[in-house]
């Protein structure tokens, strides 16, 4: 039991991979990482060098930059997992606005974007006892990984979830705009060529559409218990 795996969780947008690749991550004493965060952080930096925005990409300007943004996790004792950084400042609280909802599929589907992403992500990886979400962790990031989980529930559930979330957070939307987003990045993270949003032939799918986060996590750790085992 002492020995460690690698766990990786995809899915579509706001099925909770985030909130139970955390779990996980505490319950094992796992590094987590949220790759989506990673993906936020180069939007924002896209959007705050005017590189993005709602009805424009400057991709030659974005690649001729791409290096001057620097991604790093740093862990906050008090919330009990790490805290996305770019260039040095938390970004936590702008990478998780609507707009930056709104443009993160278009940046994700860049392949050099993905390729400095990846890099990192496997770095980060590579000595296992590693909790990450995202789209392409099972396909791309960790093809090798112990255990593969591919998170879905219906765009509506989601929406809703999504919508609550942000409401909770004092932002000004709507169910319709939160709906017409999700809807959205299902379809470009489905359809783009670089690492499309599939699951692995090895991944087990969880529904959690009428799952609580309990029984969620309740269900997922014990498909843990079983990996850790027979590894």
């Amino acid at each position: 039991m002492n020995r460690k795996i690698t766990i990786a969780i995809d899915g579509y947008s706001s099925t909770g991979k985030s909130t139970i690749a955390k779990q996980l991550a505490n319950k094992l004493g796992y590094v987590y990482v949220d790759s989506g965060a990673m993906y936020r952080a180069m939007t924002l930096f896209a959007m705050n060098n005017k590189f993005v925005g709602p009805s424009f990409l400057d991709k030659e300007s974005l690649l001729q930059n791409l290096e001057d943004a620097t991604l790093d996790f740093q862990f906050n004792a008090s919330l009990g997992f790490a805290e996305m950084y770019l260039n040095g400042k938390n970004v936590e609280k702008e990478i998780r606005t609507l707009d930056v909802s709104n443009l993160v599929s278009t940046i994700a589907a860049i392949s050099e974007v993905r390729k400095k992403l990846v890099a990192i992500q496997k770095e980060i990886g590579k000595n296992k006892g590693v909790v990450m979400d995202g789209r392409d962790i099972g396909t791309v990031v960790f093809t090798d990984a112990e255990l593969k989980l591919f998170m879905t529930s219906s765009a509506e559930t989601r929406a809703q979830r999504r919508y609550d979330e942000l409401i909770e957070k004092g932002q000004d939307v709507s169910y319709e705009q939160v709906l017409k987003n999700v809807l959205e990045r299902d379809h470009i993270d489905t359809t783009r060529k670089d690492s499309p949003l599939i699951k692995a032939d090895d991944a087990i799918e969880i529904d959690n559409s009428s799952l609580t986060k309990e029984e969620q996590f309740a269900m997922i750790l014990k498909l843990v218990e079983e990996k850790l085992r027979n590894v």
